[in-house]
């Protein structure tokens, strides 16, 4: 008799039949769960995300491929630029690092680059959870982990992440380093890419955290038990939060948790040369919306219980079945889903054809109140519909009188 199915069973056998039969899941990563948080009222992306559907193909099957991702010449560029930053055991990294956060620490010099190798996701994250370990356990020295492995709880399952480094600091904190190619220009950035990248670094920030949660809560001698035993002495206590990093304490007892900074460093080109320059940015907003919406991924099983028996969005269904799949899911679109999810433009077409005012933009419809079709604005802006007490209508109004007086002052 087999046995009974439980909770996180049962939501991921459902989310497999929305996958469809035989579908490998899209494993998600950080700048997916960035997007996601980025748009929290977007039911269908939630759920699609959380069955790991891959929504390239999807839109594709739809009819409307996307555009979305960087260019090859984006991403050699980029690689380019990160191997420099990093160049010399990231010397010059992690002196932006101290120049920008931790001034008060002594300069990094002859830092620890372990080597995080290992097989598979799971083997490379046990050995970044190893190597953290040893270094907060060890204070006094600067860390540089170059693209260590994280894992992040996510509807039931890990999803795999890949910061572009951590540095662990000589009081034992933990640090993110997110390294782009959009440039730094007079010290100023493009405002939506730094949001994007904040958004990113912050689910990093939220799977360190975990991470040194579980940390805090194992025992000393539990400390070698990760993966391959560490080079030298056995890992002591982790880093207090603030001061010097931890201190021995009785066997078998529980370690203090290392602290992971909000402020991460982003390292992008200066000017328009490929210099490296930093600045620090405090993510502590958008961990708390990432927090809350990873909160209401875990309860995508509301969202699957709401579809039609029979729901799949398979790509190899037959046109008419998918898209009335994927039109069972209510959808938040947005321009800024333009540049951040794959089935933005299916989702514009419908916007469009349903005359929504969010294909206007999340401030033109945050000003319309209850008016959510252009339609029901052009009436209301005509007196033909819409409570005049409403302050959009009333609002609308007066700006159809400005209009039509200043046409009919051009025309004379």
């Amino acid at each position: 008799m087999p046995p009974p199915r439980t909770r996180g069973t049962a939501l991921r056998h459902r989310l497999a039949e929305l996958r469809g039969p035989d579908v490998q899941a899209k494993a998600l990563d950080a700048r997916a769960l960035a997007a996601l948080a980025a748009n929290p009222g977007c039911a269908r992306r939630a759920i699609l995300d959380g069955a790991g559907v891959n929504k390239a193909a999807l839109a594709s099957a739809l009819g409307s491929p996307s555009a979305f991702g960087q260019s090859q010449f984006a991403l050699t560029r980029g690689n380019a630029f990160e191997a420099k930053v990093k160049a010399d055991g990231g010397a010059e990294l992690l002196r932006l690092v101290h120049e920008k956060l931790d001034r008060s620490a002594e300069p990094p010099v002859d830092a620890r680059v372990p080597d995080l190798t290992a097989s598979g996701p799971r083997g490379r994250t046990a050995r970044t959870e190893l190597e953290l370990r040893e270094a907060t356990a060890h204070p006094g020295a600067w860390t540089l982990l170059d693209h260590p492995m994280l894992a992040l709880e996510v509807a039931g399952s890990p999803a795999f992440l890949e910061p572009d480094a951590v540095v662990v600091h000589p009081d034992g904190s933990w640090t993110v380093v997110e390294i782009k190619s959009f440039p730094l220009l007079d010290g100023s950035a493009d405002p939506a890419k730094v949001g994007a990248a904040a958004r990113q670094a912050a689910v990093y920030v939220l799977a360190l955290e975990e991470l040194a949660a579980r940390l805090g809560a194992q025992p000393e001698q539990d400390a070698t038990r990760l993966g391959t035993e560490p080079e030298g002495d056995a890992a002591q206590p982790g880093a207090e939060p603030e001061g010097d990093a931890g201190t021995d304490g009785a066997e078998g007892t529980a370690v203090s948790t290392p602290r992971v900074r909000h402020r991460v460093l982003l390292v992008c080109p200066r000017d328009f040369s490929n210099l490296p320059a930093a600045s620090a940015v405090d993510i502590r907003k958008q961990r708390a919306v990432t927090a809350r919406q990873l909160a209401r991924l875990t309860r995508i099983e509301d969202i699957a219980d709401a579809l039609p028996e029979g729901t799949c969005f398979s790509p190899e269904l037959p046109a008419e079945e998918l898209t009335a799949a994927v039109e069972s899911v209510p959808a938040t679109y947005a321009p800024e889903c333009l540049s951040a999810c794959e089935l933005a433009f299916h989702c514009r077409t419908r916007s469009r054809q349903e005359g929504a005012v969010t294909s206007l933009g999340r401030p033109v419809r945050a000003e319309l109140g209850g008016l959510t079709t252009v339609e029901d604005v052009l009436a209301a802006a005509r007196g033909e519909a819409g409570d005049p007490d409403d302050p959009a209508v009333a609002a609308l109004r007066r700006a159809a009188a400005l209009r039509a007086e200043a046409l009919e002052a051009a025309c004379r």
